[in-house]
């Protein structure tokens, strides 16, 4: 199944997902062939991965160099079509877990995401929206970690009972709440 397949197959939980698929969708028909790199410079599509402990009660998260807040792992397609594999891609490149997994092959979220006009690398990069499709991973709490040179400036286990008291990006709040929901529900089917 194409990337474009399995955003139009997902399943909406809410009113905002809905919309937001249905956008991401409209994109698709009015930009084919550019939403999977960044030579669309509105919108673009995104991978992120939210990685949990083996039963959720921690969150792995990265200290986000440009925007200084903990935030979870994900980038850019840039031509990916397999958007877990660019999740889980992402997972490892950022924060060196090893044995990332996903909790489940689906597609866990859809949600268009702004992106403020900064500094990357020494060029502006102009303000945007990422069309992220998210996917719930988990890795072994007890492997090492690393941080990545020029993404982030920590990495760390979150405790998931005060993740969005440390992650401090009220914008995230409820991508971050309905993920954790998510992981943890799918988690208890599968005890």
């Amino acid at each position: 199944m194409s990337w474009l397949d399995e955003i139009a197959a997902y399943i909406p939980r809410d009113r905002q997902e809905t919309e937001d698929q249905r956008l991401m969708l409209e994109y698709a028909r009015r930009f084919p062939g550019t939403l999977l790199t960044r030579e669309n410079e509105l919108a673009h599509i995104t991978a992120s991965g939210f990685v949990v402990n083996a039963d959720a009660s921690k969150v792995l998260m990265a200290h986000h160099n440009i925007y200084r807040v903990w935030a979870w792992t994900g980038g850019h397609a840039d031509g990916e079509g397999d958007l877990l594999s660019v999740a889980l891609r992402e997972a490892w490149e950022e924060t060196g877990a090893e044995h990332i997994r996903p909790l489940s092959p689906r597609i866990a979220s859809l949600d268009i995401l702004p992106v403020w006009g900064h500094v990357k690398r020494g060029n502006y990069v102009p303000s945007h929206l990422h069309l992220n499709v998210s996917y719930l991973l988990t890795a072994e709490e007890s492997g090492p970690l690393r941080i990545c040179q020029g993404e982030n400036s920590s990495v760390a286990w979150l405790p998931a009972d005060r993740l969005l008291e440390l992650t401090n990006e009220w914008q995230m709040d409820g991508v971050y709440t309905k993920l954790l929901a998510r992981a943890r529900a799918l988690l208890e089917h599968r005890t």
